[in-house]
């Protein structure tokens, strides 16, 4: 088994949180690196984290075969790798109560006087430590200033709210 990098973690975060699965469209702070988006799927497919589907759709389409267009999808063992069980990414119901996403609760946490250490973190979105830290590296991608601090021999992380986007 290979470690995935943060790239590859946060196309596989993203499409856990699809109802599709779907890995593409990539997620919008991704959109202009097609070309690294390229090279970081064939070891998901190879690792079987990610598979081939048929599709009509061209913005879920990574390849064409004549006139066949295959869509990516996160599998089982995908969502396994990241620490997400199916349907924990999905909404329970539109009509129940509007719930915060896991990068919300992130965000607040962040917003801390005292921030927060990686295991409040991964505490609470159940993620895997690696998925925190890839998720930590999409809220920096999309703009938002995180600091990491050591306090008492603990690593914190703090977002910087002026800097946040």
């Amino acid at each position: 088994m290979i470690r995935l990098n943060d790239l590859q973690l946060v196309l596989l975060s993203a499409a856990a949180q699809r109802d599709d699965g779907s890995l593409l469209p990539p997620p919008e702070h991704l959109a202009d690196q097609s070309a690294r988006i390229r090279r970081a799927i064939p070891p998901l497919i190879k690792q079987e984290l990610v598979e081939e589907i048929s599709t009509d759709d061209p913005a879920k389409s990574w390849r064409e075969e004549d006139e066949d267009r295959f869509a990516l999808v996160i599998t089982n063992a995908g969502r396994a790798r990241i620490g997400v069980e199916e349907g924990d990414a999905k909404p329970s119901s539109p009509a129940s109560e509007p719930k915060t996403s896991k990068i919300d609760e992130v965000l607040s946490l962040l917003r801390r006087t005292e921030g927060a250490s990686l295991n409040e973190l991964t505490a609470a979105t159940g993620w895997l430590p690696h998925t925190t830290r890839a998720a930590l590296t999409g809220l920096r991608k999309k703009g938002h200033a995180i600091d990491r601090r050591t306090v008492e021999e603990v690593s914190r992380y703090f977002l910087c709210v002026d800097a946040a986007v």
